[in-house]
């Protein structure tokens, strides 16, 4: 179904969130946007993928909501080496980075807006 994944336990659900990638950073010229003073909100999106819309619209609004976060979307097709380096296998793909843009979390699939809340406390 479009929009959901595993949980841990192998059921549906909206959205799979798991930790970071073991201290991976990532940098401004590597996601096409400045990083967040206190922590980005990096969304993999597709151009087809109805979920994106919907994620994009919620990231943006804890963006605006938190200061200090900033929301920058990535076009997957556009940058696949990325993709790949990354291991996104679906779309909406979320990273949760810290100020220094370490990956902190990953969720995949439409999150709701308490899940993005949430995650922001492991990067802030």
């Amino acid at each position: 179904m479009a929009g959901e994944g595993l949980d841990e336990t192998g059921k549906r659900g909206r959205s799979v969130l798991r930790e970071g990638d073991d201290g991976l950073r990532l940098k401004a010229a590597d996601i096409g946007g400045e990083l967040g003073e206190r922590a980005t909100l990096v969304q993999f999106s597709s151009a087809f993928c109805q979920p994106c819309r919907a994620t994009r619209r919620t990231l943006e609004q804890v963006a605006a909501m938190v200061g200090g976060v900033a929301h920058v979307e990535v076009d997957a097709e556009a940058h696949l080496a990325l993709v790949r380096a990354l291991a996104i296998t679906a779309t909406p793909t979320v990273l949760v980075l810290d100020a220094a843009g370490r990956i902190v979390r990953r969720a995949t699939g439409q999150p709701r807006k308490a899940d993005v809340i949430a995650a922001l406390g492991a990067a802030v």
